[in-house]
């Protein structure tokens, strides 16, 4: 839809609209209208703009006798055309600084991220986990410590260096090992980590006849080095029972379903794909996402970048009815913080 079609006056008038609905949640009358403008319109000429951008699909009035609420292509132009950003609060960003400045690792700034953004907004907030280069073993190493504990140190991608300890419950000699890690080195060495892993798995589950005892005892050490290898979670959401709080969301029915996409992941997981191609923020409203699941959400969304290359995605989900105007800068500011918190971690054994 374009403003061009639209005059002056029933662009403010569409602008007061929405702006009225999303702060008080009820449908909006033209006497509020013209108490709200400064064109001195009188409550007849403002029903009829109303019943113009009725008729072009940018409002709509839920009951015959009732004033009109905004449809999502009325959203759609308030955001792309009318809308004028609030910065947020200087004690928000304080906050967001501080708690994600003082975490040690990539996991605890995820988590952080994504707590923050569904307390200071209200609504939930979601941070994919960064996507990494695929990583490929090129070398491992086998230290005996104590009783039955084993340093593991392997090297990936050439240059970084991973330790583990881990307790195979059996104990082993320094030459064994040894013998071990170079079984390991001579068969897997340059294989990706998920492909290691699932060989390794697979060596264990046939017959085991065949190996000799030093072959049985490097898959069982690398078992024990790889299981914990895989993040279970492609990301992290908080704060989802805050949307309970939106009178429009709260039908148990929908409730269930939006739920269960966000239990069921693929269809969230599709859209932040979508927002890793784009540049800059990315706004889902309602039936745009082209998920039933999510026809009465917004979705607000920036990817967030290390070392200058886009590795995830974060969010505000919430009703349609949201403050687009401190909810979108919100959200390009914490992705510009969160890249700027991981840029260290991303280096270190823990990332």
């Amino acid at each position: 839809m374009s403003n061009q079609i639209l005059n002056e006056r029933s662009l403010q008038l569409l602008k007061l609209l929405v702006e009225r609905y999303i702060n008080d949640g009820q449908p909006v009358g033209s006497r509020v209208l013209s108490k709200g403008t400064e064109l001195k319109l009188s409550p007849a000429t403002i029903r009829n703009v109303m019943a113009d951008l009725e008729e072009l699909g940018l409002v709509h009035s839920p009951h015959t006798s009732a004033g009109r609420i905004p449809t999502v292509s009325g959203y759609r132009m308030f955001v792309n055309s009318l809308l004028t950003f609030k910065q947020p609060e200087i004690q928000d960003l304080t906050r967001l600084h501080q708690g994600l400045a003082d975490k040690e690792d990539t996991e605890e700034v995820i988590n952080a991220a994504s707590r923050l953004l569904a307390e200071l907004t209200q609504m939930a907030g979601i941070v994919t986990l960064p996507k990494r280069e695929v990583v490929c073993l090129r070398h491992i190493e086998f230290l005996p410590l104590s009783n039955t504990r084993i340093l593991v140190i392997f090297v990936t991608n050439e240059q970084e260096v991973h330790n583990k300890i881990i307790q195979p419950g059996k104990k082993f000699s320094a030459a064994e090992l040894q013998q071990a890690a170079n079984y390991l080195n001579s068969i897997y060495s340059g294989k990706s980590l998920p492909e290691v892993r699932e060989a390794v798995f697979a060596e264990l589950k046939e017959d085991q006849q065949r190996m000799n005892q030093g072959m049985l005892d490097a898959i069982t050490i690398a078992q024990k080095a790889l299981e914990s290898g895989n993040r279970k979670d492609d990301y992290v959401l908080a704060g989802e029972t805050n949307l309970m709080s939106f009178s429009e969301l709260a039908n148990r029915d929908y409730l269930r379903k939006l739920f269960e996409a966000f239990s069921q992941k693929q269809s969230v997981l599709h859209l932040l794909d979508q927002c890793m191609k784009a540049e800059g923020v990315q706004i889902f409203i309602g039936e745009e996402s082209g998920y039933q699941a999510f026809e009465q959400c917004s979705l607000v969304t920036s990817a967030y970048s290390v070392n200058n290359e886009v590795v995830g995605v974060l969010g505000v989900i919430g009703p349609t009815r949201m403050a687009y105007e401190k909810i979108i800068p919100f959200v390009d500011i914490t992705a510009k913080l969160l890249g700027a918190a991981l840029n260290p971690k991303t280096a270190s054994p823990s990332s």
